[in-house]
């Protein structure tokens, strides 16, 4: 429930607003639903460093050129249960989607599916890519590493990156077990 100083916006409105945001920056339309769907996502599951407010970091590395709006990831090596993907610098949710993608088929034909990748960019909430195996029946797992910005005991410089890791796995009925969280003591944005 909104305070009274406070607006509720419908998702569908959020969605439609990164999107457009997004595309105007220079990436195409399904790069920009697949960030927007992820950054809702980070919304809805209270995850709001993740969320709505991570959008002009994404607009910015599209205008800057820092990641491409557009384009594939591309197989670099694969077996029957792993490949190595190189992200072509794209934004980071249209990587991992492929991955996950990728290492969900691997899984059903295989029994397992391991893929990691290079070339991406910051992916949203690790949780999203964990759920969609969950949601096809399976244990979900995601992670990343992240540029040194965390402080080891005694050191004086950064060298420990905020390093998130999701677990999931279906359980009986509806419930489940979701895990999503830095490896630090907050992820950034908190």
């Amino acid at each position: 429930m909104a305070a009274p100083d406070e607006s509720v916006v419908s998702k569908d409105e959020m969605r439609r607003f990164m999107v457009e945001c997004m595309t105007t920056a220079g990436a195409s339309e399904s790069h920009a639903t697949q960030l927007a769907l992820v950054l809702l996502e980070g919304d809805i599951r209270g995850h709001y460093s993740h969320g709505l407010n991570r959008l002009d970091m994404y607009v910015r590395d599209v205008q800057q050129k820092v990641c491409k709006g557009d384009g594939e990831p591309v197989i670099l090596k694969e077996r029957a249960g792993t490949a190595w993907v190189d992200g072509n610098n794209l934004l980071g949710p249209v990587v991992g989607n492929f991955c996950m993608d990728l290492a969900i088929k691997k899984a059903k034909d295989a029994g397992i599916g391991w893929v990691v990748a290079k070339g991406s960019n910051h992916y949203g909430i690790a949780g999203w890519y964990a759920l969609q195996a969950m949601k096809q029946g399976m244990l979900g797992m995601s992670m990343t590493n992240t540029s040194p910005i965390s402080f080891p005991t005694r050191s004086a410089v950064p060298a420990l990156g905020t390093n998130p890791i999701s677990l999931a796995a279906p359980g009986t009925g509806d419930d489940s077990f979701v895990l999503d969280m830095a490896s630090t003591t907050v992820a950034i944005g908190k």
